[in-house]
């Protein structure tokens, strides 16, 4: 029997829907993609403009300086000469701009405050004070400029004795081109630099070498050193891909790219000293309230250096604002991510009193980085050495004693393992 004749037609045509089918598969995923991809450029590129406003920054400097409003080392070389070049923006705040760059043949970092930008903003909303560059007012004194920076030194550091010292440094700071005067365009200057607490911390350290040193300013724009090695440790990546990393194995991935451990050692006794030197130094006290990584780097001899230092305080500073902080729990009573004081639900105020004081912070943060790579035959004694440390509490005068107890005994240990080698 012969067999019926089969039509091409009922082969084909599956054959014809799958790729049909593929390819308007193929078409929906390219255009998915090419949304997603424009939707990120889209948002990095918002996200640019809005936070790198070095352009205006820069305008508003320069319009200030032809006007004989303010002048400083750096006004010249920035508005005239182009001398000074903002080159790659590291901006965190619009407020508050940070650009890499250079000064002639200097690499240099570039921090500049627009309008808006916060003076001692503890608490929930900042304090916002513009840069009207009125003070001191015209027919002022240098020996009235003088008081003048002293009362505010005062105010913020408390009543040191060698305030005389450090204002008269400030004096010689003001004479921004050396010609024996102080013009009132650099005294508004810097009285402008005076109000910025990263300012203030470099001139009351600027003899131990933890913050880069300064180059010159204009206005409350300053310039200063590049530390070439910064964060202190951490790597970044994109956040399609952070969101799929476990914690743990974030920390770890944190350490990959760090130095040898003497190296890290050196590195670290320098964030231990920063500790000493702003524990009741011969300016007062100073509050770290930002304790990250982030927030440090090293240069090429792995000597530490503070490369953002607008969240470590003036202890006074911090206690006076905080006490007027009202509050319903103690979440209400913190500043920056590491300075943490109690509510007082008697009065809805936060005390003073930060519960953990800066050594047991920074060993927190040298926790993963020191112990790294350390020599076996010292590990035990480190690490518990290390976490006596994190758990200090308080601020009584107990608690001062075991402070300064553990921070000699972690620097001596330190030194002693690295003292013999090149890297000390």
């Amino acid at each position: 029997m012969a067999r019926a004749a089969v039509p091409w037609g009922v082969f084909r045509k599956p054959l014809y829907v799958q790729a049909r089918y593929l390819h308007m598969k193929y078409l929906f995923f390219s255009w998915l993609a090419v949304f997603v991809g424009s939707w990120i450029v889209y948002v990095e590129y918002s996200s640019y403009t809005e936070l790198c406003r070095g352009h205006d920054c820069k305008n508003s400097i320069c319009d200030k300086f032809r006007k004989g409003v303010i002048d400083g080392s750096a006004c010249s070389s920035l508005c005239e000469k182009d001398t000074l070049y903002l080159g790659k923006c590291f901006t965190a705040k619009p407020n508050n701009q940070v650009y890499s760059g250079s000064w002639g043949d200097l690499d240099a970092v570039i921090k500049c405050q627009l309008d808006d930008a916060p003076r001692y903003d503890l608490g929930n909303k900042p304090r916002r004070e513009a840069a009207s560059y009125d003070t001191p007012p015209k027919g002022t004194s240098v020996e009235k400029f003088r008081e003048m920076i002293y009362n505010h030194l005062k105010a913020k550091v408390g009543d040191q004795a060698d305030l005389t010292e450090l204002a008269t440094q400030v004096l010689s700071i003001s004479d921004a081109n050396r010609d024996g005067h102080i013009s009132l365009p650099e005294a508004r200057s810097t009285w402008a630099l005076l109000q910025l607490n990263e300012f203030l911390l470099a001139l009351v350290l600027q003899d131990r070498e933890h913050t880069p040193k300064l180059l010159g300013f204009c206005g409350d724009l300053y310039v200063t050193e590049k530390v070439p090695h910064s964060p202190l440790y951490g790597i970044t990546l994109p956040w399609l891909i952070e969101v799929w990393i476990p914690a743990g194995l974030r920390r770890r991935m944190d350490q990959w790219f760090t130095p040898s451990w003497p190296r890290k050692a050196k590195i670290s006794i320098g964030l231990l000293e920063l500790v000493e030197d702003v524990f009741h130094g011969n300016f007062g006290s100073f509050l770290m309230c930002d304790v990250s990584p982030i927030t440090f780097g090293y240069n090429d001899r792995h000597d530490f250096k503070v490369i953002d230092a607008r969240n470590i305080v003036p202890e006074a500073v911090f206690q006076e604002n905080i006490r007027q902080q009202r509050c319903d729990n103690d979440e209400d009573c913190v500043y920056g991510s590491d300075c943490v004081t109690s509510c007082d639900l008697t009065k809805h105020r936060c005390t003073t009193d930060v519960a953990r004081p800066n050594l047991a912070k920074a060993c927190e943060a040298l926790k993963d980085y020191i112990l790294r790579g350390v020599p076996s035959d010292m590990r035990e004694e480190l690490e518990k050495q290390l976490y006596a440390c994190i758990a200090l509490k308080g601020t009584n005068e107990q608690m001062e004693i075991e402070h300064s107890l553990i921070l000699n005994n972690l620097k001596t240990l330190l030194w002693k393992q690295i003292s013999h080698t090149k890297d000390s």
